[in-house]
């Protein structure tokens, strides 16, 4: 009876932990959800063993017990895969695994018919007649699949236990002790032979830890060190993240502020990357400054980060505690409004320095004046190299000089940060001067000496009825086709920049409209082989305008890059391919699409987790689904967080592709590092020097080197046959380009080059 009472409450536990597994957010979640549901079947099995006294049900019960010990095996490899993924070296799917334990559960499963594996005995256990199990043959071999699995697994938490950091060892180290108490329990059973298994019980505590340990548990004495000496009701927003950059704790502060609800910390370590960019990553013990909006709904924060190590030295995580400043920091602003001049550099104040060039305007009507809106480029790194006084010092220096070139009716002043405002007569303002002037703009203090890149936007007043701070805009909008020229220091609003700036505005209002009408599509370019066969394309998005009908990529794709919003594209266009790739596998179509992946989607998205969503939804084939990243979107990535995620696709089936290789400035040591598996070399390699011959030389060595690399080499911009006899005859697999066709909309793409043998050589097949 008491055992009885026993598995009800074990049975009724593991339901409880099954439900609330599935209903979390968390990936894990249903890997748990499947394991603890495994542990039901056996354990009603025993269950009915022990309450029966009819033998057909006792063999019943033990059918249960037996098959559900394989579920048990299933569960068990498919969580400790999820659970133990990127700890240590690579782990694979262990399919012989399922192949055994499925073959074990058919010849279970035939002991009805021969008699092979078990049967049952009555026997006198106090006082009751039980049903006690005979094993023969079949049983033997089931407990050695079932243990040698099990052993197996014991042995990957062993070497998980001496790779983990120090934080998670604690949770691994329990499942351990309970699957080791487990098997010496179980083989108790089996040599003791009473009717009752009570390592059942074990079964079903195994069960909610594991439950435990992968959604409830938080390393609590981690979490304990690094929080004694942080007041635990501060006001300040606190994130604790683990040494891989993700959020696992946050004060109620720190919740209300990235919208976290209950313990979901999934997304946080995203929406803070989003907030404050890549550098709250950074180790050690940092304080810096971020202001977020502009103008008066600007909100003003203090960062501070703070690595914490083990005793070893080692990192084991940091904090990031988050002040809102914002309040002090428009106190301070209202208090210099009332000065009308900046405390650091003694210039006007941008509200004087607007009200300054109003009254100068309105008091010489026949005078034409410039607007200058001057911005010291990538100040940030000013700071962070030198330090925040070297800063300041740099920012009184760029006053000092604006001051120098005062004149009459000459007006200016700082706006915010290192940006400052001017206004002058258009002739007393020499644009060969200034160009002269801040070519070698050099800012000196003692032994620092550091080169400064000032831009000059100018607008020339022809609107006087402007307001001063839309002039500013037009002459900051200025700047943008030089902000990344090192040599050209002064540019000149026009029209064309305001109606740059009005189609940006217009296309990118209208996106989200047009992703739901259908507007944007992927459109296939072939890929072609060595023979000219089309054995795959590469998507590309196309904007089929209502109004204004096709859209060069070029209206809205750097548009969208710029902004942002290309994550969107990108997102649909991935989702449009994976409706294509599940259409061609019905029809038995047999070819590839490379989708892009540009560098904002590792800023806004979890690419590898939304690309398997979308894999799984639609059930295609990961081979079939290529991977295309440019070598500018893995630049600057100091923790090779991206570089992980590239191994994780080509883990999971997927085929990863570098694209634009030879386009820009390619690095060799990336290319020794980065994990892919196809090397796009571009075309306009060749097309753009006059040398060449040497451009050949270098590209056939590309070509060999991609070999001797193990990575397949493919062309794209291939125009000509006698680029694509010549790329041939260098060794190239792979080719792409108008030679073979120009991006077509998918159904023309099918109709073309869906044909067996389809052969397409100079634009004919």
């Amino acid at each position: 009876m008491l055992f009885s009472i026993l598995y009800t409450v074990i049975v009724l536990a593991l339901l409880r932990c099954t439900v609330s597994a599935r209903r979390s957010n968390k990936g894990i979640g249903r890997f748990v959800a499947l394991l603890d549901s495994a542990f039901i079947p056996p354990v009603i099995g025993n269950l009915i063993i022990i309450t029966t006294y009819e033998e057909n049900a006792a063999r019943l019960g033990y059918y249960f017990y037996f098959l559900g010990m394989n579920l048990v095996m299933y569960a068990l490899c498919r969580f400790t895969y999820a659970y133990c993924k990127g700890i240590g070296t690579k782990h694979n799917t262990p399919r012989i695994v399922y192949l055994a334990l499925t073959a074990d559960s058919v010849q279970m499963l035939l002991n009805t018919v021969f008699g092979h594996a078990f049967d049952v005995e009555p026997i006198d256990f106090e006082g009751m007649i039980y049903y006690r199990l005979v094993p023969h043959l079949g049983q033997t071999v089931h407990r050695i699949v079932d243990y040698s699995i099990f052993a197996a697994i014991i042995l990957i938490y062993v070497l998980i236990i001496t790779k983990t950091p120090r934080i998670y060892r604690e949770k691994f180290t329990v499942l351990l002790v309970s699957m080791l108490a487990i098997a010496v329990w179980q083989t108790v059973y089996i040599f003791s032979r009473t009717p009752v298994d009570r390592s059942m019980i074990g079964y079903g505590v195994m069960g909610i830890l594991i439950y435990f340990f992968a959604i409830k548990y938080r390393p609590l004495r981690f979490l304990d060190r690094m929080l004694s000496d942080i007041v635990s009701e501060m006001p300040d927003a606190l994130f604790v993240m683990s040494p891989e950059g993700n959020c696992m704790w946050a004060n109620s502060e720190g919740r209300k502020f990235a919208g976290v609800k209950g313990s979901n910390y999934e997304d946080t370590s995203q929406f803070l990357l989003g907030m404050f960019g890549e550098s709250i990553k950074e180790k050690g013990s940092w304080t810096r400054k971020a202001t977020i909006g502009e103008g008066d709904d600007a909100k003003y924060y203090i960062l501070r980060g703070e690595s914490v190590t083990d005793d070893h030295g080692h990192t084991s995580g940091m904090y990031l505690r988050i002040t809102d400043n914002t309040e002090e920091q428009r106190r301070i602003l209202r208090e210099m409004k009332e000065m009308g001049h900046d405390r650091l550099t003694g210039l006007y104040t941008w509200d004087r320095l607007y009200k300054g060039i109003e009254t100068v305007l309105k008091e010489n009507p026949d005078v034409a004046f410039n607007v200058i809106f001057v911005d010291v480029r990538n100040f940030k790194i000013v700071n962070d190299v030198f330090g925040n006084e070297f800063g300041d010092f740099a920012i009184k220096t760029i006053a000092n000089w604006i001051r120098s070139h005062k004149c009459d009716k000459y007006v200016y002043g700082r706006l915010v940060g290192d940006t400052f405002g001017i206004c002058m007569p258009c002739d007393s303002f020499d644009p060969e001067v200034y160009e002269e002037e801040l070519k070698h703009f050099k800012v000196r203090q003692m032994t620092i000496e550091h080169q400064l890149l000032i831009h000059l936007g100018v607008y020339e007043v022809n609107e006087r009825n402007l307001d001063v701070s839309v002039m500013l805009d037009r002459a900051h909008l200025a700047l943008g086709p030089i902000r990344d020229d090192y040599h050209t220091h002064v540019a000149y609003y026009d029209d064309k920049l305001r109606s740059k700036l009005l189609w940006n505005q217009e296309i990118s209002a209208q996106l989200r409209d047009a992703l739901e009408n259908g507007e944007i599509q992927p459109y296939l370019q072939p890929i072609a082989d060595a023979d000219g066969r089309i054995i795959g394309a590469e998507a590309l998005a196309r904007w089929i305008h209502p109004e204004k009908g096709f859209l060069s990529p070029a209206a809205f794709i750097p548009i969208f890059e710029e902004n942002g919003m290309i994550v969107e594209v990108d997102k649909h266009i991935w989702r449009k391919t994976c409706e294509i790739l599940s259409r061609w596998e019905e029809e038995g179509r047999n070819m590839f699409i490379s989708v892009n992946i540009s560098p904002k989607d590792f800023y806004f998205t979890n690419v590898y987790a939304n690309i398997m969503e979308l894999v799984m939804e639609y059930g295609i084939d990961q081979s079939k689904l290529r991977i295309e990243i440019t070598e500018t979107a893995m630049m600057g990535d100091s923790d090779s967080t991206r570089l992980e995620l590239l191994k994780d696709f080509r883990e999971s089936g997927f085929t990863v592709e570098m694209d634009d290789f030879g386009s820009g400035y390619s690095s060799l040591n990336m290319l020794k590092d980065i994990p892919v598996d196809i090397l796009k070399i571009d075309m306009k390699f060749l097309s753009e020097t006059e040398e060449k011959g040497r451009a050949e030389i270098i590209l056939k060595n590309v070509v060999k080197m991609s070999q001797e690399l193990g990575l397949v080499a493919l062309t794209e911009g291939v125009e000509t046959k006698e680029q694509f006899d010549m790329l041939s005859s260098m060794g190239c697999k792979l080719f792409q380009g108008y030679y073979f066709a120009k991006p077509i909309a998918v159904s023309e793409f099918e109709n073309k080059y869906q044909k067996k043998d389809t052969i397409l050589m100079g634009g004919e097949e």
